[in-house]
């Protein structure tokens, strides 16, 4: 079948009275004559099933309407409402990339050493594995909540625009950081690369179903601009029947409602939300209220936008955007905590928990900040900001001490790590990577005390080797560890080299040298080498070749 969407046109009145219906939706049978689809797309040297397709002269039975004759011309809302099916689609696939990034990373980042120290130990790398498990939290928080939504009937059209832009957004953080990590490993292409494919494929996402640009300056607060606000939208319907009674006495209440929700905002920025009501009293009940504090300060400034800008603000893109930053973050704040609560409010989720909404909240506010800078009418700016920011911006991103007590949940084996990768493919048997680093992950703890003493050994001069092939050998020989240790550590150690082992190819397999093709072919065997080995086995000698004239 052929999906298409076209204008169509009746100028000989054969389906009614109307001369063109405008935009029609139909499932074209693409054995139909004339239909060509035989060419394909190649995006980014990823398999994609779509491709330009084309047609002369074909007959299209009114049948093939979606819906029938009766729905022509309603295709626009059928891909208005089919585009609400983002919130499902791209978001997911998102948190899945998310969930096996954080799995496998973490191992990674554990049995992966340098300078005889896990590399997940080294500050810098730490930062990128925080981020790593906090965004994939949030994606995971946001697609399970929302999807809960969509079961229930409904079709959040915001939402659904609000997950596509960040979470795509956060797949693409999420998979540069898994980049940085892995270093080498990532960028030697191969059956042993598990990160580069999905590295590759992230533009897409971040371009079909709406461009993301698009959906952030255009989108995202256009359409949620007015829903989301307390009171703007009852006084437009309270407008409408101005002339009566009714009507009179409901906007009069929707708008002195609307001015003691200006009030409510300074009160809730001087004392920081403190005296906020919340529906629990529970750990994350400051959470709670930081979301009703910029609830606040979002509604009075899309006030302020709407009043004194009206109709431009549409065309002032970039101040649309950061009104429709704050509400994503506090949107997505919101279905980080539900999703805790869903999960039935793990004490050890509760590090990824402060994580998520202080990300999100100290963007909210960075983004406010910027939207009061490059506010147009100036006194009005002072005006907000002085509403908004009586005590300055006092709102504060995650601490180092916290990324720390998140990277030792996605480095150590236990429920919260399973749990923030739980739709993951898991399971141990070749060819998985994502089982491999776990077993690897697993006998790295359980062999950690005889590597301690592996280590004290050499302190003490009792092994002389770097090199931990050699250790286990000198260690067995010197009786610091019994035969069947060492031949646990030997397999260990065999099994951790694998897993950090990249692939290379002669000229010939990879069918560039000499050829000049324009791609290089699949090759059908491979030769693999170990990655980055600091320290070479003991005895092993220097050589220097000499440059060929």
């Amino acid at each position: 079948m052929l999906g298409l969407a076209f204008k169509l046109y009746d100028p000989d009145h054969l389906i009614g009275d109307q001369d063109e219906y405008g935009i029609t939706a139909a499932l074209i049978p693409t054995d139909l004559p004339g239909v060509n689809v035989g060419r394909r797309h190649h995006p980014l040297n990823i398999a994609f099933q779509n491709g330009p397709t084309s047609g002369e002269d074909v007959f299209v039975p009114l049948d093939a309407i979606i819906g029938g004759q009766e729905m022509a011309g309603k295709g626009w809302k059928m891909l208005v409402e089919l585009l609400s099916g983002r919130a499902i689609t791209l978001p997911s696939t998102a948190s899945g990339g998310g969930q096996a990034a954080a799995y496998a990373t973490g191992a990674y980042a554990q049995i992966r050493r340098q300078f005889n120290l896990p590399i997940a130990k080294f500050e810098g790398v730490g930062e990128a594995l925080a981020r790593i498990a906090g965004y994939t939290y949030i994606m995971n928080s946001a697609v399970s909540v929302t999807s809960g939504a969509i079961d229930q009937g409904e079709k959040p059209a915001v939402p659904s625009a609000i997950l596509k832009y960040h979470c795509t957004e956060f797949g693409r953080k999420v998979a540069n950081d898994t980049m940085d990590v892995h270093g080498g490993k990532a960028i030697m292409m191969g059956p042993k690369n598990y990160v580069g494919r999905n590295y590759m494929a992230t533009p897409i996402a971040i371009t079909v179903e709406g461009a993301n640009i698009l959906t952030r300056s255009l989108i995202i607060f256009g359409q949620g601009a007015m829903r989301c606000h307390p009171y703007v939208l009852k006084e437009l319907q309270a407008a409408k029947d101005a002339d009566t009674e009714r009507g009179l006495h409901d906007f009069d209440d929707a708008l002195f409602s609307h001015i003691g929700y200006a009030v409510r905002a300074f009160f809730l920025a001087i004392t920081h939300a403190k005296f906020s009501n919340v529906p629990l009293n529970t750990p994350t009940r400051r959470y709670y209220q930081n979301i009703n504090r910029y609830s606040a300060a979002f509604a009075l400034a899309t006030d302020f936008a709407m009043l004194t800008l009206g109709g431009k603000l549409k065309i002032r893109e970039l101040l649309s955007a950061r009104l429709g930053d704050v509400l994503s973050c506090m949107y997505l704040a919101s279905t980080v905590l539900k999703h805790f609560e869903n999960q039935g409010r793990r004490a050890t989720d509760i590090p990824l928990v402060e994580w998520s909404v202080r990300t999100l909240m100290y963007h909210a506010q960075e983004q406010l900040h910027s939207f009061l800078r490059n506010f147009p009418n100036r006194p009005v700016a002072f005006l907000l900001r002085c509403i908004i920011f009586p005590r300055g911006r006092t709102y504060s991103a995650p601490s180092d001490e916290l990324g720390g007590r998140i990277v030792t949940l996605i480095t150590e084996t236990g429920e919260a790590r399973d749990r923030l990768s739980e739709q993951a493919s898991k399971t141990l048997e070749p060819g998985n990577p994502l089982g491999l680093l776990q077993e690897a992950l697993e006998l790295s703890e359980k062999f950690l005390p005889l590597e301690k003493k592996l280590r004290q050994a050499r302190k003490e001069g009792l092994i002389r080797s770097e090199y931990l092939g050699h250790q286990i050998d000198e260690a067995k020989l010197a009786g610091v560890i019994s035969a069947k240790e060492a031949a646990d550590l030997r397999d260990y150690h065999e099994k951790v080299m694998a897993l950090l082992s990249v692939d290379d190819f002669s000229p010939d397999e990879l069918g560039q040298e000499g050829k000049g093709g324009d791609s290089p072919s699949v090759p059908a065997t491979q030769r693999t080498v170990v990655a980055d080995v600091a320290t070479p086995p003991a005895g092993a000698k220097k050589t220097r070749k000499k440059k060929k004239k």
